[in-house]
């Protein structure tokens, strides 16, 4: 089977994008960089463990989330948000303990981020769906986006609860009610605008930067608990659609057209399940027009042409404890998201001369 393996295990050298694939292990406290033959050149050790991932800025630099120490929530924990160099010395640190899943810089310099908030009574109360009894025991989660300065002053910020209607976006059934809506992709858009991934309600949004309105936005079960929502260079938008729950068993890649909601390319196993994540995971258009994906639960980072053919496969080698409560137990080699860099492209700056493998 597949994600018994590790390291390199496919290697179209005709077909495959070059470039480095950087990605960081759930369980793991380091950063990989590695390249086209399945080996380290570059690593960050992390002085904390890292929430979910990292990427690199056009600078050269990491921006990464690791743990706080004082996380009020179970799931997902962030709170330290790092710039680091090259060589890891820190250049930069905004520290909010209620942070989660994702974050991003800005045009602007600024940072984005998604934030735990426990939800007031009188918005708890308009929560529908979930699973009767089933709240935290400090009640129901909510979230909020934040964008602050380079100096950690808020110069914007959405308060879902505030925004949302609540009441026409129930949980569904399957669902716990320990939070609401459970957003796990943010993108901030270049007119200030952001745009959004709720895994729970199935559901990706654009939250108007003046309003707090949705100015457009596309449910669809289907999907499954989706991820990593992208507009790609074409225009169009790509979304890693998990599956969780439905039938047949199996995840997909799909781009589609955002006014007209048409699929214009999709990924997808042959048979469906052999292709499957039900959570985490993401998905990178590659500027040769293959795909990166990320199979999350397996640790598996491959790439496909436009005919879904596999041209390169890797599966991360580092495994780490998962205890209950969690999608699975035993050593995991979890991956929320990957992405890969030419060699000649401003994050490289042309530091791996030599060693593309």
């Amino acid at each position: 089977m597949r994600y018994l393996q590790r390291g390199l295990t496919h290697h179209d050298t005709d077909r495959a994008t070059p470039g480095f694939t950087l990605y960081t292990p759930l369980r793991n406290s380091t950063t990989y960089l590695v390249n086209m033959a399945g080996e380290i050149v570059h690593q960050w050790d992390l002085p904390a463990g890292p929430t979910n991932y990292g990427y690199l800025l056009p600078n050269g630099n990491l921006l990464i989330a690791l743990r706080s120490d004082n996380s009020p929530h179970e799931m997902a924990r962030g709170g330290i948000m790092r710039e680091l160099d090259w060589d890891g010395n820190i250049v930069s640190e905004y520290m909010d303990p209620y942070q989660h899943h994702d974050f991003r810089r800005c045009a602007n310099g600024n940072l984005m981020y998604l934030g735990w908030h426990l939800l007031p009574e009188e918005h708890a109360a308009r929560v529908q769906g979930g699973i009767p009894g089933s709240e935290h025991e400090m009640g129901i989660w909510g979230d909020y986006i934040r964008e602050v300065n380079p100096a950690g002053e808020t110069v914007w910020q959405w308060n879902g609860w505030e925004h949302m209607e609540i009441e026409k976006y129930p949980l569904p059934p399957t669902s716990d009610r320990h939070e609401y809506a459970h957003p796990n992709t943010l993108v901030a858009l270049d007119d200030g605008n952001a745009l959004i991934c709720f895994r729970r309600l199935s559901m990706i949004a654009i939250v108007d930067r003046s309003t707090g309105k949705f100015v457009w936005y596309r449910q669809d079960y289907s999907w499954g608990g989706p991820h990593d929502i992208q507009f790609l260079d074409n225009g169009n938008m790509m979304i890693f659609a998990n599956g969780d729950g439905c039938r047949p068993r199996g995840s997909k890649v799909i781009e589609f057209d955002q006014k007209s909601g048409k699929t214009i390319w999709q990924y997808q196993g042959n048979p469906s399940h052999t292709f499957d994540s039900f959570f985490i995971s993401g998905c990178q258009r590659l500027w040769s027009g293959n795909t990166l994906i990320c199979e999350g639960i397996w640790g598996r980072i491959f790439e496909v042409t436009p005919e879904g053919d596999l041209v390169w496969e890797y599966i991360n080698p580092f495994t780490g404890p998962q205890t209950a409560p969690g999608p699975s137990v035993g050593d995991v080699s979890f991956i929320f998201r990957a992405y890969r860099y030419a060699p000649d492209s401003p994050e490289i700056q042309g530091r791996l001369h030599g060693k593309l493998g």
